[in-house]
C-alpha cells in the first residue's frame, strides 16, 4: 500500500472508531509511519486513536503528536487525590507500593511491584480521570532469581501458543532481567502482542522490542 492508501485507510478506520472524534486528528504516512496529530478531549481518546491507527494493515509504526486539551481546568492537588484513590481501589495494584506526582496535568507513577500487569494496572487506572494530558509510568518489578535458560524456554512456548505469531521467526535474547526481542512480524498488532507476551514471562524486568514488522 502506497502513503496515500494508507492515509486513507488510517482516516477510515478512526472514523470508524467510536471512542475517537477523528475530525479533529489529522494523519499523514511516509513509508509505513504514520503521524497522528490534532488535538482530543481527553488521554483515553488520545492512546485509543494511536490503537485504532496501529491496527490497520501496513502500518509499521505510530508517531503520536495529538494533543490533549480539555474544556476545563483542574488544578494538580485534584488530580493527585483522584490518581490516589484510583489506585486504592485497584485489587491489582499493591497497596502502598505506587506513589503519584502531579505536574501541570502530567502523571507520573513511582514505585515497586511483582509483575507487569500489577504495573500496567496502576497506570490504567490514573490515564482515564479528569485533567489527566499524559502519564509517565516509573513503577519498577522486582526482579526474582530466574535463569535466563529457562525465561527463553518459556517465552519460546508461550509464542507457539500464539495463534497470530510465528515462533520460528522471533529470536529471544535473555540477560538477567532483560529480554530482547529479534527478528520479524508481520503487523505492528503482532509486534505489540509479542512485547505483551514477553512481559508476562516470571523474572521479566525490561523488554527490548528490535522486532522488524512488514
Amino acid at each position: 500500500m502506497n502513503d496515500s492508501g494508507l492515509q486513507k485507510a488510517v482516516l477510515d478506520e478512526l472514523q470508524w472508531e467510536p471512542s475517537v472524534n477523528a475530525a479533529h486528528i489529522g494523519v499523514a504516512a511516509n513509508d509505513g509511519i504514520v503521524t497522528l496529530s490534532g488535538d482530543v478531549s481527553s488521554y483515553p481518546e488520545k492512546q485509543a486513536a494511536a490503537r485504532t491507527a496501529g491496527r490497520v494493515h501496513g502500518v509499521k509504526g505510530v508517531a503520536d503528536e495529538v494533543k490533549v486539551r480539555y474544556p476545563y481546568e483542574m488544578d494538580d492537588t485534584g488530580i493527585a487525590q483522584q490518581a490516589i484513590q484510583a489506585l486504592s481501589w485497584d485489587v491489582e495494584v499493591p497497596l502502598n507500593n505506587v506513589t503519584v506526582k502531579v505536574e501541570s496535568g502530567w502523571v507520573t507513577l513511582i514505585g515497586t511491584v511483582d509483575w507487569y500487569f500489577q504495573r500496567n494496572a496502576a497506570e490504567a487506572d490514573v490515564r482515564k480521570l479528569k485533567g489527566v494530558i499524559g502519564v509517565t509510568n516509573n513503577i519498577g518489578i522486582k526482579q526474582p532469581i530466574v535463569l535466563a535458560s529457562d525465561v527463553r524456554a518459556k517465552l519460546k512456548a508461550a509464542f507457539e501458543r500464539k495463534a497470530d505469531i510465528d515462533e520460528s521467526k522471533i529470536t529471544v535474547t535473555v540477560e538477567g532481567g532483560k529480554v530482547t526481542l529479534t527478528g520479524q512480524v508481520d503487523t505492528w498488532a503482532q509486534d505489540g502482542l509479542a512485547v505483551d507476551t514477553a512481559w508476562s514471562a516470571p523474572g521479566v524486568t525490561q523488554v527490548e522490542d528490535r522486532l522488524n514488522i512488514g
